[in-house]
């Protein structure tokens, strides 16, 4: 059983005089203000879980811009593998010592942190004074139990990519806009250039779309019911099998798929894949691809109910155990880079889509075609249960997706698996 907290952490900015409250017990503290950027001193620890080489320079030069502004608040970057950095932090925060100050946060992270007071509440701090100004859905998922536990950072979800070179090469005027639409042109990129039609990646998360399509989902939060194993689901399933098994999608790798996918479609042995706005930097960097002229995007192709993709992206979070003295730093610290400028230097450097309805009026971002395709997939993308356990859906997931799409395991029997496994580990309470 999860461990809930017995109070709430919440942070707030001295310069709106409020205070800090610690966890569980009636002590605060109220800390020297300070209204001169340059008299703000302290130093934090700030785990970024983005990719190294892609995007992680990006935010290191907005670090250096950070610190024109604050030249006495040192950050301590460091960079977490996405892939350790949820049981990473939760460990250390458990432990109550080598927890970062600030987390990037993965958007399904931020209820769970919270439910086990591993998260300061934000609200009423300078961070949500302009709340209104966030996109919804994605300061959705920072909202648990009434309070508010993260500042929206970057926004996305999955869309067909293509090479409009190669689908042209095969006569194809225009993306698919369904399963069938998809299969039927991977099979004649195939034929008319040699090259493959098209490549899926066997992880959980990137199966959504075929799940989505069908009106399928993981679980009903409202009638605390499992639904991975609906007869949906597994029609949506049967739809991903079979573009493999009929050869319009190439037979993922056994190890590393999304890293296979990803080189063979930037050296254009590979005309389609699923995948989201942070590889756009990526695509457009590769030697042999074409530049981002050559990079296509469309909404991820509908099934027989709709076309949808999940909602991603990544929030600022706050440590609970962040000592209070570092109060104003760590405010000023994601105020600065969740602003509307930073995120537009973001997108125009990466690709990745605000999160502000005011960074979309400014230039960069408006005159950007990458973040112009990928505007309407975010805003058609379907919403993610955002309970503490929603984190915990893909380990089940992933290992799903690979025996349905690498093993060719029956999908009734695979979804099956996952229902059990979720009624085990994930939400024991919750009925099938």
């Amino acid at each position: 059983m999860r461990r809930m907290a017995k109070g709430v952490v919440v942070l707030a900015s001295t310069a709106l005089a409020l205070t800090l409250a610690a966890c569980g017990d009636d002590e605060a503290a109220d800390p020297k203000s300070t209204t001169d950027p340059a008299a703000l001193k302290a130093e934090l620890t700030w785990w970024d879980t983005s990719d190294p080489k892609n995007e992680g320079p990006a935010f290191q030069e907005l670090i250096a811009k950070f610190n024109d502004t604050y030249p006495n608040v040192t950050i301590n970057y460091q960079s977490v593998p996405f892939g350790e950095a949820q049981n990473k932090f939760k460990t250390a925060a458990q432990a109550k010592t080598g927890a970062p100050d600030i987390l990037r946060a993965e958007v399904a992270w931020v209820p769970e942190f919270a439910s086990l007071g591993y998260l300061y509440a934000l609200d009423g701090s300078e961070l949500l004074a302009d709340e209104s100004d966030f996109l919804a859905t994605p300061l959705s998922a920072n909202k648990y139990d009434g309070k508010t536990y993260g500042v929206p950072q970057v926004t996305d979800s999955l869309a067909l990519l293509y090479n409009k070179e190669l689908l042209n090469q095969a006569g194809i005027a225009e993306a698919p806009k369904s399963w069938a639409d998809l299969k039927t042109a991977a099979l004649t990129i195939k034929q008319k250039t040699g090259v493959e039609g098209l490549y899926l990646n066997p992880a959980g998360y990137f199966l959504l779309p075929f799940l989505y399509g069908e009106g399928g989902d993981l679980v009903d939060p409202q009638a605390k019911k499992i639904v991975v194993n609906s007869a949906q689901n597994v029609a949506g399933l049967q739809v991903a099998k079979d573009l493999i098994a009929s050869g319009a999608a190439a037979k993922p790798a056994a190890n590393d798929a999304y890293g296979t996918m990803m080189t063979l479609f930037k050296e254009k042995k590979v005309a389609m894949i699923i995948n989201g706005p942070w590889e756009v930097n990526n695509v457009g960097s590769a030697p042999t691809f074409g530049g981002l002229e050559n990079l296509g995007v469309a909404p991820v192709p509908a099934g027989s109910v709709k076309a949808g993709a999940p909602v991603g992206g990544h929030n600022y979070v706050v440590w609970s155990g962040m000592p209070q003295e570092k109060v104003d730093a760590a405010v000023a610290f994601v105020r600065f880079m969740s602003s509307a400028e930073s995120q537009a230097y973001v997108a125009d450097r990466l690709g990745l889509l605000p999160t502000r309805t005011s960074a979309y009026a400014l230039d960069t971002v408006k005159t950007n075609p990458m973040i112009s395709a990928f505007k309407p997939v975010v805003d058609s993308a379907v919403a993610r249960p955002w309970i503490p356990e929603g984190g915990q859906f893909f380990g089940p997931l992933d290992q799903m997706a690979t025996e349905v799409l690498v093993q060719n395991k029956d999908p009734k029997a695979a979804l099956d698996g996952v229902a059990g496994k979720y009624k085990a580990e994930v939400v024991p309470a919750y009925g099938m």
